[in-house]
This record gives C-alpha cells, sequence and structure tokens, in this order.
C-alpha cells in the first residue's frame, strides 16, 4: 500500500492557536452563536486545526490567481472602468436568467481581471471587452457549472454585439494560454465558503444561509469598487465576512475577528482593517439608497462574422 501514496511535500503547517483564544472571556456560552463555539474535546481542537490550515493553503496560493499590482491604474489610464462595471453587471444578469452559481460569478470576474492585466492591450475597443467577457464566463461555466449551457444561450441578454461560436471558441483558447491554464482560482467568496465549511456541522441551517447570502451581497458589491482591487483576495473574504456578523451578530463580532486575524501577518491585519472599514463605508451607501447606475446600451446589435472580425490581443 506505501506505493500508492503520493510522496509530494505538503506546504508546511502554520502554527495553531489554542481554541480557548476563540472565544473572549467576557461571552458565555449562551451569547455565543453555535457558528463561532469549538468544543474542548480533542475533536473541536481537530476542527480548528483543519480550518487554520486549509485558510493556511488558501493564502499560499491566492497570489496566483491576482492581477498586476499596476491594474487599476491601467484600468483608468486605458477608459476601462465604466466597461468593467458594464461586465460584472452582465455576468450578474446571466448567473439570474441561467441560475448559475456566484462562485462561477467570481470566477469569471477573476478571469477577467487576469486577462486584462495580462494582456495589457494598447488600444481596447468594446467589442473586444463584450468578446472577453463572453469568453471568460463560458469559461467559468465549463469550469465550475454542472449544467451546460450553449455560446448562443449564454448571449441571449444585454450585449451590444453577437459573436459566432468559433470566434469564441479561439478566445477561449487564448484567455486558457494567457492564464496558464490556471482556472480554479481562489477568490474572495472561495475564501469564505472555505472557512465557513469548516464549522457549518455546528451551525443551524438558516444561520449557515443568512451569513453565506449577506456575505455573497457585500462581495458582489466589492467586486464593482477598485479600491477592494488593492488588496489580497483572502482580506476580502475575511472583511465581507466580518461585516456581515457585524450585522447579524454582533455579539460574537470581536470574537470571530480577534480569532481570525491570528491567522494574518502583520501587514495582512493592517489592510484587514483598512479593507473593512472601506466595506463598512460601501455598505451604508448601499443602505442609503447608493448603487451603481447601468451603462446606456447601444441601439444596434451586430452579429460579426469571422470574416469582421480579427482576435488580436498581445499576451
Amino acid at each position: 500500500m506505501d506505493d500508492l501514496l503520493c510522496h509530494e511535500t505538503w506546504l508546511s503547517r502554520p502554527p495553531v492557536n489554542s481554541h480557548h483564544d476563540f472565544l473572549d472571556d467576557s461571552l458565555s456560552d449562551d451569547d455565543v452563536d453555535p457558528l463561532f463555539r469549538f468544543s474542548n474535546d480533542c475533536d473541536g481542537v481537530y476542527e480548528n486545526e483543519e480550518l487554520e490550515l486549509a485558510f493556511f493553503v488558501c493564502v499560499e496560493k491566492e497570489i496566483a490567481f491576482i492581477p498586476d499590482p499596476n491594474y487599476v491604474n491601467y484600468l483608468y489610464s486605458n477608459n476601462l472602468v465604466l466597461s468593467r462595471v458594464r461586465v460584472i453587471q452582465w455576468f450578474l444578469k446571466c448567473r439570474s436568467r441561467l441560475n448559475l452559481s456566484f462562485g462561477t460569478v467570481f470566477y469569471a470576474a477573476n478571469y477577467l481581471d487576469r486577462f486584462i492585466s495580462i494582456c495589457q492591450c494598447d488600444n481596447w475597443r468594446y467589442w473586444m471587452i463584450e468578446l472577453l467577457s463572453i469568453t471568460c464566463l463560458s469559461t467559468a461555466i465549463k469550469f465550475n457549472e454542472i449544467s451546460a449551457f450553449t455560446l448562443h444561450e449564454i448571449q441571449m441578454e444585454s450585449l451590444d454585439h453577437s459573436y459566432e461560436s468559433n470566434i469564441i471558441l479561439r478566445m477561449e483558447l487564448m484567455l486558457l494560454k494567457a492564464l496558464g491554464w490556471r482556472l480554479n482560482s481562489v477568490t474572495a467568496y472561495s475564501i469564505v465558503e472555505t472557512v465557513v465549511s469548516y464549522v457549518q456541522l455546528s451551525v443551524r441551517p438558516y444561520l449557515h444561509e443568512q451569513i453565506i447570502s449577506r456575505v455573497t451581497e457585500i462581495l458582489l458589491q466589492a467586486t464593482l469598487d477598485l479600491k477592494m482591487l488593492d488588496f489580497r483576495q483572502s482580506v476580502v473574504g475575511i472583511s465581507a465576512l466580518w461585516s456581515s456578523i457585524d450585522q447579524l451578530y454582533p455579539s460574537v463580532s470581536d470574537a470571530f475577528i480577534a480569532y481570525i486575524s491570528k491567522l494574518f501577518n502583520q501587514s495582512q491585519k493592517d489592510d484587514l482593517i483598512n479593507c473593512h472599514k472601506i466595506m463598512e463605508i460601501s455598505t451604508s451607501l448601499e443602505g442609503s439608497g447608493h448603487h451603481y447606475c447601468s451603462l446606456p446600451k447601444s441601439p444596434t446589435t451586430v452579429l460579426l462574422l469571422d470574416s469582421d472580425i480579427e482576435v488580436s490581443f498581445k499576451t
């Protein structure tokens, strides 16, 4: 049987904090929601260690899935800020229409940002952005969804142009090559799923659903906010989880963030505080009725055939 074992070197295990550090001494068991309660037996400690190791692995991997540090400046200098907002809004419309998972939307947004960052095209036109957005979503669907959708079904709503399948397939190959075929991105959403999944056995189903629902709302808003691109995905994800717990279960919020912040280094802890402050402002504006506006749609729809278009992105 030993010959069947994989002998690869695993990531080094981070130091494990005692589970007693997770809860503030001033909180009684009655004050603490089951989501944040670890038992004193061996199983409780084991779950805690598994959570910390899973989080550590995500933090180690996430650096491979972030855009270039100057990406935000690039978006501004190439007048792509509003185009990016429009694309993400289109992802959300498709998610609702096709009943896609939210994870697929976050994958697609990650592919979009990484490709634009890698490509560094000198002369973006909106048809190029639309073609890229269709490609990112179709690729995310293939990677993350069980149900399959045709390229025609994906293009059925709110696009200025319609593209032949062979054009999109050529663009998919270009996208995959640019991303190094690395599609299992670490996103802020996947970070939250990882953290919550390790404690959900002790959570009442409706509590778990409430938290995930609110975190998703905050993260979708964060996806439209360019300031969030200055932070690592682990920081954005935990900031959203922090904000959600603040709103839904304030009695355990301090205990939660005291525990989870121990998994970050000092620089990331500072980023976590700054990111949370920005999110709090953003969610306050959202609650007051402030939203990003949709961009005007083109009055016509153009079918671009293979002879009409040349896919000429530089990667």
